[in-house]
């Protein structure tokens, strides 16, 4: 089983991959092809989708049962004692609130009940 899933790429990309694979829904691909059908298809996604992002995933005979291959996402895989985790990039800091009353609760606080 092997499925592509595609974020923002170009529609002629999408129409390539129907040839091959059924479109469950949009931008998602799923099939069977072979290993050497699927190797095509992934490079032509990596050369066409431009701006967009991609992702492959393929079972194998591995512990996990699959792999997966990724093109401009910002999550990486990354290979921790024999499995593939995705690695996330760190989050920016949070921005503390402001301490102290708002001034519409200050407004809300003084008007005359």
């Amino acid at each position: 089983m092997t499925v592509i899933v595609l974020t923002n790429c170009p529609a002629g990309l999408r129409g390539f991959l129907t040839r091959w694979m059924f479109e469950i829904s949009a931008g998602v691909f799923i099939g069977s092809p072979s290993a050497r059908i699927r190797e095509i298809l992934w490079a032509e996604v990596e050369q066409h989708a431009a701006t967009g992002r991609a992702l492959l995933a393929h079972s194998t005979n591995n512990e996990q049962g699959f792999t997966f291959q990724t093109m401009d996402h910002a999550w990486q895989p990354v290979d921790h004692e024999g499995l593939t985790l995705m690695r996330r990039p760190k989050a920016p800091p949070a921005t503390i609130p402001p301490t102290g009353w708002s001034k519409a609760s200050k407004r809300r606080r003084f008007i005359k009940q």
